[in-house]
C-alpha cells in the first residue's frame, strides 16, 4: 500500500490520471480542464508519471511536433482505485453535510 500511496500522493497525481482515464490528450487540452495547476508543476507531474511507467508520451513528428500523453497498462489499473477514492470522498462529504445540519437543526 505505501508503494502505491507514494506514487499517487504527489500533488495534482491523481488529477492527471483521473483526466487521462478517458483517452489520450494533448498537454493544452490537460492545462485547460485542470484548473489551478500552473504548465511548470503539468509538466512535472506528466514527467514523473511517464518515468514510474503510468503515462507514455508519444510525439507525433509534424510542424509543430504533436505531443500527446495516455495512461499505461498500469496508469489504467490505477483508474479504479481513484474513482473509489471519488466515491468515498463524495460519500464523506454529504454526511458531513447531513452531521452539520443535524447539529444545526437544520432540515
Amino acid at each position: 500500500m505505501g508503494t502505491c500511496m507514494r506514487l499517487l500522493g504527489g500533488a495534482w497525481t491523481t488529477n492527471v490520471i483521473w483526466q487521462l482515464s478517458g483517452g489520450s490528450r494533448r498537454f493544452g487540452e490537460l492545462y485547460r480542464d485542470m484548473a489551478g495547476i500552473s504548465p511548470k508543476m503539468l509538466t512535472a507531474r506528466l514527467r514523473d508519471l511517464e518515468k514510474k511507467n503510468v503515462v507514455i508520451r508519444t510525439v507525433t513528428p509534424s510542424s509543430p511536433p504533436s505531443v500527446e500523453y495516455a495512461l499505461s497498462e498500469l496508469g489504467k489499473e490505477l483508474v479504479p482505485v481513484i474513482d473509489t477514492i471519488v466515491r468515498v470522498g463524495t460519500r464523506l462529504l454529504h454526511e458531513e453535510g447531513r452531521s452539520v445540519q443535524v447539529k444545526t437543526g437544520g432540515s
